[in-house]
């Protein structure tokens, strides 16, 4: 592999206009046919195999045109104090706003308050629902106006108007200006970090035209492959992220050619060969980890994996040839400034921080390897406490029409209103399908924990009806949980006594649904997805212990950060300082999107900064020596590659959007906790104590595995140019000045 990559990075360097052409070509190209797609289908969610999905299919079964998926308004009104909204004045008014708001032509039907029995017990609350035949994306702007209007005139009125449901929420994009804040921020430590203009701007470029190419594709195969408009959401912050960091390794190996002598041409092809193997075994654990959530079985993640997992490809795809290429075009630009005026070489490398840092370690590792467990062990320590859920209405800001909307009917009816029940009952095979379907109402109704359901509403067929069940308790309470197994489990004793069958779904069955089949999903997913990469370490490295390591080290991680979120998110700890206005359950997809992402990620530090530590060792450095050497030469850049992913993830913690920011502030977690404590402090304590048992491999395994050479060992090098190796750890050089030696 090392050999084809530096004939690939060779050739890219030399025929660069022809690259760059090409990857401008192909970027116009997928944006062109971008403008040109048609729009994004509706992001409709799906949950194959769970009772709320069949549920859903029976109402779009047995209910057609009625818009069982289509958006939802609900009006709140509560009566000014001391008065109930049963006076004349404000009855008449609350009757204007819901002929106003039903007054489209995409209004599927409402429900008046007075006359469905939609009025708390002192008459001081009630509320009306408008059903619409389409999702609130596609509502027209004269619809959601009539809405906003007669919501307007109602609180003119003298009424305490609130909107919930989701007609007029809108998505929040993965643009903005807290992510540019990341973006600046990735900026300024590729500039401490190369201490070149030129340096720093090429990753963020690179990165962009990734970025730009898997976005724009994802755009312009939307409606044949029936991705969503969220789809691309986790492609950008993924994308961006290793589009950086793939650069930054390419673009430090080709300045340390550069420093020991080589020739532009071989110093760039020298780094796509040895560089470039490890940017290529880092995304691939990056796209086994995203392309592994089809195991979890829900088409949206799925998506979300596979688009994801190309942008990350095209990632790699870009580093490999775009950025040797740049390089052509500025071969001197990019390296130090000091080295740009100097014409002095040396193929050896003095101490820094990096070979101080390993050094360090590998005098106490393993007191050093029991503190850095403890620590993250105590940080994982919440996690025992992890509650999953779909945080709702009620974790949105109390400046929000739909979070007081949430807090008035909880007021006016009960917490568990906001998280009512639908069943969908089956009389198909029932003689009497009214009596039958009252008859199993009654049963639902009399379960304990639930506070009432209502009249039942049936299809023009009479063979199938709908009703809610009101729970005690809140949507993401427990006990909520426990109801909905508890009424599922009376199915076959109601079909026993009435002859018709039923279905449990709604927002709240369906959160539930969700965060089980997560549950269940998450353990084969884990072991496919650790098991695969274990097997690419495991020919990477040609070591038993190594590959073992670095899974056992990301599953600490992982952990950590998880603990870390149940403490801010469901706990409340230090919610203020990120912008957080209300705690809750953890999004029953985090422990998924936590495990594929940040496995992926951690894999790229543990490739980049042991595959140097290898190459030491192979280039004949003894165990703990090549520790030294390999931190000597990575470590500053697996730094500031850390750094930048977090400024990028921490970027999205700004947003306003509650799930948004939770997924920003897990993986900047993580990636603090993977890189500095995991890869830079327990994994060379462990290879310190292992010694050379570290790189141990059975013999009859080593003769199986094919061979790939990721040290370059058998790339054509300048004769008198050694493969890169660092000196000894001696005396006070001044480690910039002989890292800045240079170059032509």
């Amino acid at each position: 592999m090392a050999t084809f990559l530096y004939r690939l990075g060779r050739l890219s360097f030399r025929r660069r206009r022809y690259v760059l052409l090409l990857w401008v070509g192909v970027l116009v190209a997928v944006g062109f046919g971008a403008a040109r797609a048609p729009a994004a289908p509706d992001d409709a969610f799906s949950m194959p195999g769970t009772e709320s999905q069949r549920a859903f299919d029976l109402l779009d079964e047995r209910f057609p045109g009625t818009g069982a998926d289509g958006a939802v308004a609900r009006i709140v009104f509560v009566a000014p104090p001391g008065q109930t909204l049963t006076t004349p004045e404000n009855h008449a008014a609350v009757e204007r706003v819901v002929a106003a708001a039903a007054a489209s032509p995409q209004v599927a039907g409402t429900a008046d308050p007075f006359q469905d029995g939609a009025v708390s017990t002192d008459a001081a609350t009630a509320y009306a629902t408008v059903s619409y035949t389409v999702i609130g994306d596609d509502l027209t702007d004269a619809t959601k106006e009539a809405l906003r209007t007669a919501v307007a005139d109602g609180q003119a009125a003298g009424l305490t108007v609130e909107l919930g449901g989701d007609a007029l929420t809108t998505r929040p994009g993965a643009g903005g200006v807290t992510e540019a804040v990341g973006i600046a921020v990735a900026a300024i430590v590729l500039l401490v970090t190369f201490g070149s203009l030129a340096a720093a701007g090429l990753p963020l470029l690179t990165a962009i035209v990734s970025v730009g190419v898997g976005i724009a594709s994802i755009m312009a195969l939307a409606s044949i492959l029936g991705l969503s408009s969220t789809t691309s959401t986790l492609a950008m912050m993924l994308g961006l992220a290793v589009g950086i960091d793939y650069a930054v390794f390419i673009v430090s190996r080709y300045r340390e050619e550069r420093a020991r002598g080589l020739e532009p041409r071989d110093a760039a092809a020298v780094a796509a060969g040895t560089a470039g193997s490890s940017v290529v075994f880092a995304g691939l654990t990056v796209v086994i980890a995203l392309a592994g959530l089809f195991i979890v079985g829900v088409p949206t993640l799925t998506k979300m994996g596979l688009a994801a997992a190309g942008t990350v490809g095209v990632a790699v795809l870009v580093a490999l040839t775009l950025v040797p290429a740049l390089l052509g075009f500025f071969p001197r630009a990019v390296l130090p400034r000091a080295a740009r005026r100097t014409t002095r070489r040396t193929g050896r490398r003095g101490p820094n921080a990096g070979t101080r840092w390993a050094n360090l370690i590998v005098r106490r590792p393993l007191p050093v390897l029991v503190l850095a467990v403890l620590a993250l062990v105590a940080i994982a320590l919440p996690v025992l406490d992890l509650r999953l859920g779909t945080a709702g209405d009620e974790a949105k800001p109390t400046s929000t029409t739909e979070r007081r909307a949430y807090d008035d009917l909880a007021a006016g009816f009960g917490p568990g209103f906001n998280g009512p029940l639908t069943i969908v009952v089956d009389a198909a095979g029932s003689g009497d399908a009214r009596a039958a379907v009252g008859a199993a109402a009654e049963r639902i109704g009399a379960t304990p924990g639930v506070v009432s359901v209502s009249a039942a509403r049936f299809n023009a067929a009479g063979d199938t009806a709908v009703f809610t069940a009101v729970p005690a308790t809140g949507p993401s309470e427990a006990a909520t949980r426990d109801l909905v197994h508890t009424i599922r489990a009376q199915r076959a004793a109601v079909t026993a006594a009435t002859g018709v069958t039923f279905q449990v779904t709604g927002t709240t069955a369906v959160n539930i649904d969700i965060a089980q089949k997560v549950q269940d999903a998450l353990v084969p997913y884990l072991a496919i997805v650790v098991g695969l990469a274990f097997l690419l370490l495991l020919v990477l490295f040609r070591s038993v212990l190594v590959p073992l390591k670095a899974a056992l080290g990301f599953l600490l991680s992982v952990l950590a950060a998880l603990g870390a979120v149940v403490a801010v998110f469901q706990w409340g700890w230090l919610a203020g300082l990120i912008g957080l206005d209300q705690t809750g359950p953890i999004m029953s997809m985090m422990p998924i999107f936590m495990v594929g992402i940040v496995f992926g990620l951690a894999m790229d530090y543990e490739v980049f900064l042991v595959a140097r530590i290898r190459e030491a060792h192979v280039h004949g450095e003894s165990a703990r020596e090549a520790i030294a050497s390999g931190f000597g030469y990575s470590a500053r850049v697996v730094v500031a590659a850390a750094l930048i992913m977090m400024a990028v993830f921490a970027g999205f913690v700004g947003t306003a959007e509650p799930i948004i920011k939770m997924i920003g502030f897990g993986l900047a977690t993580a990636v603090l906790l993977d890189a500095f404590v995991v890869r830079m402090t327990i994994v060379p304590a462990v290879l310190a104590l292992l010694g050379e048992k570290a790189w141990w491999i059975p013999r009859r395994l080593d003769r199986v595995l094919p061979h790939i050479d990721v040290e370059g060992e058998t790339l054509h090098r300048p004769t008198g140019v050694a493969p890169a190796v660092a000196a000894p750890v001696t005396g006070r050089e001044d480690p910039v000045a002989l890292e800045s030696t240079s170059a032509r």
